[in-house]
């Protein structure tokens, strides 16, 4: 992919509210000349994370995370720099400029954005023919009698495809786009015959978008009687691959996020229902079967996912096979209990809807407790050898399971269900699979969101560098001097003195062509500059400071001196005796 301008990215990040972006994922308060609030990356009850909205930067003191604006947004929506650079131009309307890229690459780039303007503009024409065409008066009854308003179908751009034959390939090419354009978006097809025709007639047609709200490919409902299959999906493509893309996470994602939790359910219609009845966290599979792409997705959103399936085999199947591919993600699965024969969409059009579909969400119970529900419920508890079926189907959901109260408590449900002493059925369990660290998928507790994984944990004679370059960040005035005298010696490690080599040049401006650097020295300016605080900075505390790197790298050579360098160590020790008095002299400070 071609690089954008370095003009094009000042300007997004100069048009970018850092502050709106980052309250979407947690709230913050004001704290002075910055921002304060929960850390969205990890759990937390105090709040440890900042934001400093002037330079755009975020650090959290709990975790360690940190970065500016493209960092946060790359973070909390799973996506790479490019599409973060893209997704806040697009959100604040700056014009994306890109450096001259290879030939080829930006005649693909430019076929990906032709096609995707042009299933924009079929979703355009869809919903407009729902809208104000005579033809699509019984989809509007349709949908009405589903209990789906206006203001909900033109939020989701639902739509109507007319039942000729041709409409859209004409309109298509009347607006300069080749059949070969249509067809490579699937939105028309070849004949036995030869001849080209569209895909969709006369169906209800729902835009399925990527998570910028551009449409990638459609979902379209059967209206007509004995019309064959009740739903068609557009074909694949390089940007649209149903396994990889939920339903409405467009308009699902901010709440979702503020939710802490994402609801996810069968049909179109399941997603619109419920999000007319304030629900929006709600998201749509597009089949039977949540994957493990789907799932990725969600796990850097969210920390609890709600399965609301239907209530038939196959919905039974989907949710335990949620459990299969969420193993390794830190995510709490949880079943929502459906009523058998009734469908998300129907409970919340119904009579007392969104206070019914509430009750069933407060009763959602775990997957390992689904799954063991499961068992119990098909077991013959009159045959010995059904009993131990189910003894051995259920041991391994049970024993995937770390020790606590939901261990516990299935094990006595399961001893209790199958008639069994409880020291039978533990026995057994402990021959099955054991737990691996953490919670197991779908485990009841409140999993905390991508913790950070080898977290360094920084000596005291690092975290005193660190606070040096902080307080000459806070006071640049006073501390460029005292930066000066900072050499190689003074610091542990080539990270700290590619920092300080680098504040020492830009001191007044320490983000400006940051992106020069390389990631690690981003980040920890970054982070520093989130710290830097001047009020947090005493009279004498850089210079007590700089002593105390001083004295650390006298220790240090006295340490690395050899036997055969007696003279030299008996300066070294001279010179250290000297600080030390001075360090005790020095008047007691306030280190950031």
């Amino acid at each position: 992919m071609s690089k954008f301008t370095p003009d094009t990215i000042d300007r997004v990040r100069s048009a970018a509210d850092m502050v709106e972006i980052v309250s979407a994922r947690t709230e913050l308060k004001r704290q002075g000349a910055r921002y304060q609030g929960l850390c969205p990356f990890h759990d937390e009850r105090t709040p440890s994370f900042s934001v400093h909205p002037g330079e755009k930067l975020f650090h959290c003191f709990g975790c360690g995370v940190g970065g500016d604006l493209f960092d946060f947004v790359q973070e909390t929506e799973n996506i790479d720099f490019p599409e973060a650079v893209e997704l806040l131009a697009d959100r604040y309307g700056v014009e994306v400029v890109r450096e001259k890229e290879d030939p080829e690459a930006e005649k693909r780039r430019r076929q990906r954005e032709r096609l995707l303007e042009l299933l924009g503009r079929a979703a355009a024409f869809y919903a407009a023919t729902l809208s104000n065409s005579d033809e699509a008066g019984r989809q509007r009854e349709y949908l009405a009698s589903r209990g789906l308003g206006a203001e909900i179908l033109e939020a989701f751009g639902v739509g109507y495809s007319p039942s000729a034959w041709d409409t859209l390939l004409l309109r298509g090419q009347q607006a300069g786009f080749s059949v070969q354009e249509l067809d490579a978006v699937g939105l028309v097809q070849k004949g036995r015959d030869g001849g080209v025709y569209d895909r969709f007639r006369s169906r209800i047609m729902f835009p399925i978008r990527d998570s910028r709200g551009r449409t990638i490919g459609f979902g379209a409902r059967a209206t007509g009687e004995g019309q064959k299959p009740k739903y068609l999906n557009s074909a694949e493509t390089d940007f649209f691959r149903k396994s990889e893309v939920l339903y409405g996470i467009d308009l699902a994602r901010g709440p979702m996020a503020k939710a802490g939790r994402a609801l996810v359910v069968e049909g179109y219609t399941d997603v619109l229902a419920l999000h007319q009845a304030g629900l929006g966290e709600t998201v749509g599979i597009m089949g039977t079967a949540i994957t493990e792409q789907q799932l990725a997705g969600l796990s850097a959103v969210v920390d609890t996912v709600l399965l609301a399936l239907d209530a038939d085999a196959a919905g039974q199947k989907a949710m335990l096979r949620a459990q299969e591919v969420a193993a390794g993600r830190r995510l709490d699965l949880q079943v929502i209990p459906m009523p058998a024969g009734e469908d998300p969409a129907e409970i919340a059009a119904g009579k007392d809807g969104p206070e019914r579909f509430t009750e069933l969400l407060e009763g959602a119970v775990g997957l390992p407790e689904f799954h063991l529900d499961l068992i119990l419920d098909r077991v013959d508890r009159d045959s010995p050898r059904s009993r131990d079926a189910a003894l051995d189907e259920a041991a391994p959901v049970v024993a995937a399971l770390s020790p606590g109260a939901t261990r516990e408590d299935l094990l006595r449900r399961l001893s209790d269900g199958l008639d069994l002493e409880p020291a039978t059925v533990l026995a057994r369990i402990e021959t099955g699979p054991r737990p691996t660290d953490g919670p197991g998928p779908g485990e009841a507790g409140t999993p905390s969101a991508r913790p950070p994984a080898g977290r360094q944990v920084l000596s005291q004679r690092e975290r005193r560098e660190r606070s040096m370059l902080v307080m000459c960040l806070a006071r640049p005035e006073e501390g460029r001097p005292w930066l000066e005298k900072i050499e190689p010696r003074h610091l542990t490690s080539d990270l700290m003195v590619k920092t300080a080599v680098w504040l020492r040049g830009n001191l007044d401006s320490p983000t400006e062509g940051l992106d020069s650097q390389e990631d690690a020295v981003q980040r920890l300016v970054s982070a520093m500059v989130v710290r830097a605080d001047p009020d947090m900075v005493g009279e004498g505390s850089i210079r007590r400071n700089f002593m105390e790197l001083e004295l650390a790298a006298l220790e240090q050579e006295i340490g690395e001196a050899g036997e055969d360098q007696a003279e030299h160590r008996a300066e070294l020790n001279r010179r250290r005796s000297e600080l030390v008095e001075q360090v005790r002299r020095a008047e007691d400070t306030t280190v950031p």
